[in-house]
């Protein structure tokens, strides 16, 4: 292996630190060792200081080779697993191997067959890297830690490419969206700015019900959902996406659903930290699903808001609060699963066993036997723990995890990859469990042809009550989740 070159001569005698990286590279011209022309094709550039880029420092390692290393998290050096930049510049079939070498996570999907993902400017839709040219290993040249290196030959001198760990999902991406969907104008779905990020940016909430559940004095059917708190875990955005998709659609099912169920969605909880390009952290270096239990209103402010607005609902008496569920994804297992609360009372305990046993029979990639249920301590300060604490028996709380890269339908071994539109079909299939888990099928074939109502018009009447799960007798709202009740169990039925 050819000496390796210092190539970011800016960060002055401190290159060898990964501490000293402070911030992605610009346009950074990378140029052989000794050289003095005018840069040439072949030389290649490269960027990472664009919406949720990430690319801390380069080395050059030989003429084919270089070292990348990822930019912490702002504020907080432990954090080092996303990245994505640009590389333009390049000589038609120059072939490269970039090195990544300074992930925080020794355990990796890459050892399962991630690959990372590419685009270029003339094909623009992301695809994962062939595995065969990715390697997870070792590396003496690095203290022994674990590199992730994968071969690319460039095609076309004009295209910029750009790398990622998976699909970015950006804030502004995420705006545009809510900014479509408002010019709707449907009459089932709000959105509102709950609060603003440390760096002024919007912290949404959605609300897509049928406008009878939100009259005066109604009572409610609460399923609040959140997501991308941590901001590297971009297929949350896509699952969310996919659950929203599908509840604002004129499906039968979700004219069903918006008919009885109240669905509250904050889909990007960690504004900033998407803004930025980090994997966990929020702009000041906190991991804000460790801070539900104390969230500060300058520090944490969008958390502080999502909290008081869940705490608001429980004390309301005509507000039940079904259930909570955080979408995460996950770097070192397959498929989707869920993580859930261990209760000393097992019927309690047997009862949340339920929403995950039904979604599995709704989505193929969606692994009950992957599914857990913990008290672990260090998730003491998570959405799910501490509101899982908060709220009484008759509330569900969820972790739902999915994979960054594949799942495995089961009687078969081979992994599939996950691309965008899986993502978020495993959020229709969320949305979708719903009726499964409040019986109302016998309600689709009841529902009225779908038509697109405008918010001026007249509502169709609520006809049906609103029914608890299938473990629970509760149509009272609120006022009856705190006596004792007796209830039937039918998760043996699966």
């Amino acid at each position: 292996m050819a000496e390796r070159i210092q190539t970011a001569p800016e960060a002055g005698n401190d290159m060898g630190n990964d501490d000293a990286i402070g911030g992605n590279v610009s346009k950074y011209m990378v140029l052989p060792a000794g050289y003095c022309g005018l840069p040439k094709k072949g030389h290649l550039i490269f960027d990472a200081c664009f919406e949720s880029g990430n690319l801390g420092r380069v080395d050059q390692v030989s003429e084919f080779e270089y070292d990348l290393f990822i930019r912490p998290d702002t504020c907080n050096p432990r954090f080092r697993v996303w990245f994505n930049f640009t590389v333009e510049n390049v000589k038609e079939s120059q072939r490269i191997i970039f090195n990544i070498v300074n992930f925080s996570k020794t355990k990796s999907l890459y050892r399962d067959g991630m690959a990372p993902m590419v685009k270029s400017t003339s094909r623009p839709k992301w695809q994962r890297l062939p595995p065969k040219n990715v390697y997870y290993y070792r590396c003496p040249d690095h203290k022994k830690n674990y590199v992730m290196s994968f071969a690319f030959c460039f095609d076309k001198e004009e295209d910029t490419y750009q790398f990622a760990y998976c699909y970015p999902y950006t804030y502004t991406r995420f705006q545009h969206y809510l900014d479509n969907l408002q010019k709707r104008n449907m009459d089932y779905f709000f959105r509102e700015q709950l609060g603003l990020s440390v760096q002024q940016r919007q912290l949404d909430l959605l609300t897509i019900t049928s406008p009878d559940n939100l009259r005066e004095g109604a009572e409610k059917k609460v399923i609040f959902i959140t997501g991308r708190v941590h901001p590297g875990e971009t297929p949350s955005s896509f699952v969310c996406q996919g659950i929203i998709d599908f509840l604002i659609s004129q499906h039968p099912i979700a004219r069903v659903l918006r008919e009885h169920l109240v669905f509250k969605i904050a889909p990007m909880l960690n504004p900033d930290g998407v803004y930025l390009g980090n994997y966990r952290c929020s702009l000041m270096g906190f991991d804000l699903n460790r801070h539900w239990l104390d969230p500060s209103p300058w520090a944490h402010p969008t958390l502080h808001g999502v909290k008081q607005l869940i705490v608001q609902m429980y004390n309301d008496p005509k507000t039940s609060l079904e259930f909570y569920i955080d979408i995460h994804a996950h770097s070192t297992m397959m498929n989707g699963f869920m993580y859930g609360n261990i209760f000393e009372d097992e019927e309690r305990f047997q009862r949340q066993a339920i929403f995950p046993k039904l979604l599995c029979q709704n989505a193929e990639d969606f692994s009950y036997s992957s599914t857990s249920f913990n008290r672990d301590a260090v998730k003491a300060g998570t959405g799910r723990r501490f509101l899982g604490g908060l709220l009484d028996h008759t509330s569900y709380c969820y972790t739902l995890e999915v994979s960054f890269y594949s799942y495995i339908i089961g009687g078969t071994t081979a992994a599939v990859p996950y691309t965008e539109e899986a993502y978020m079909k495993l959020g229709r299939n969320v949305a979708r469990t719903f009726l499964d888990y409040y019986r109302l099928n016998p309600m689709i074939e009841k529902a009225a042809v779908p038509t697109p109502r405008l918010r001026k018009e007249k509502p169709l009447p609520y006809k049906y009550p609103l029914l608890r799960g299938p473990a629970s007798n509760y149509p009272h709202g609120k006022g009856n989740k705190k006596s004792s009740v007796n209830h039937k169990d039918p998760s043996n039925s699966f």
